[in-house]
């Protein structure tokens, strides 16, 4: 398929505040690019825009948590109204593992992942998909994880949570497709980030996050399906995604993955 939008102008990026998210918008900075910057830490997100705009972008921050559902997809339609916009990445999203023997992860923090990662993408992409399919041309981009590929003891919820949005956006692809408006499920490692210093298993193959960005910004250009880095653990991955499952989880473990 074809790329659906030659120049992104008007961008949207959730969880910029730090991060892959902040990287990413310093990515796309640059003269001719209005970036809608959208965070939880106010502070740090100024601080973001700042340096987009020093690369010659027009900036728009909002500082909504977007587990806020109702805000954060009013928020992104007022936007579209006066800005339409050409590309979304729906970025922000939180982690939860299980380390030792500890009893499991808690309603709490299994509600947190999934109102964040599942129904944050969820009411970040909605709003642009009504838009977008009204004028019949834009971009989505959608954070998922490796870890969508297999169930790992280590972060059943964040798997989950990732596994829903990997699904979700492949089947959002082919139905938005012949309405001009393409979705790409990016699929990444281990990104060097907070959420991922935090990690408490081991991270094999660890990305820079400015690396990371590159990586996913040279994809997007080409409006693929999925994009999936790096090579050798999404082999890994996808591997011990077509192991029979007690095969798979004795390979978690000795990896310590489970």
């Amino acid at each position: 398929m074809k790329p659906v939008t030659q120049s992104c102008k008007n961008i949207l990026i959730t969880g910029a505040s730090a991060g892959l998210g902040s990287e990413l918008a310093q990515a796309y900075a640059a003269p001719g690019v209005l970036l809608a910057l959208i965070g939880r830490n106010a502070e740090r997100l100024d601080a973001v825009g700042n340096r987009c705009r020093e690369q010659g972008a027009e900036v728009i921050t909002a500082s909504i948590d977007v587990t806020e559902l109702d805000r954060l997809s009013a928020w992104i339609a007022d936007f579209d109204r006066t800005h339409p916009l050409d590309l979304v990445i729906a970025n922000a999203g939180v982690s939860s593992t299980i380390s030792g023997l500890q009893a499991g992860e808690s309603w709490a923090n299994i509600r947190q992942v999934f109102d964040t990662n599942l129904y944050g993408t969820l009411a970040t992409i909605f709003p642009a998909i009504e838009a977008m399919r009204a004028r019949g041309h834009g971009q989505i981009a959608m954070m998922s994880s490796l870890g969508a590929y297999v169930g790992m003891p280590i972060s059943p919820a964040y798997n989950a949570s990732k596994a829903a949005i990997k699904v979700w956006g492949e089947g959002l692809r082919g139905w938005l497709a012949p309405q001009g408006v393409g979705v790409t499920v990016v699929c990444p490692g281990f990104v060097k980030s907070a959420m991922s210093d935090a990690y408490p298993g081991p991270r094999p193959f660890l990305v820079p996050a400015d690396k990371a960005a590159a990586i996913i910004k040279a994809g997007l250009a080409r409006n693929p399906a999925r994009i999936a880095f790096p090579f050798p653990l999404v082999l890994a991955m996808w591997f011990l995604s077509i192991l029979p499952p007690a095969m798979s989880l004795a390979l978690q473990r000795v990896f310590r993955f489970g």
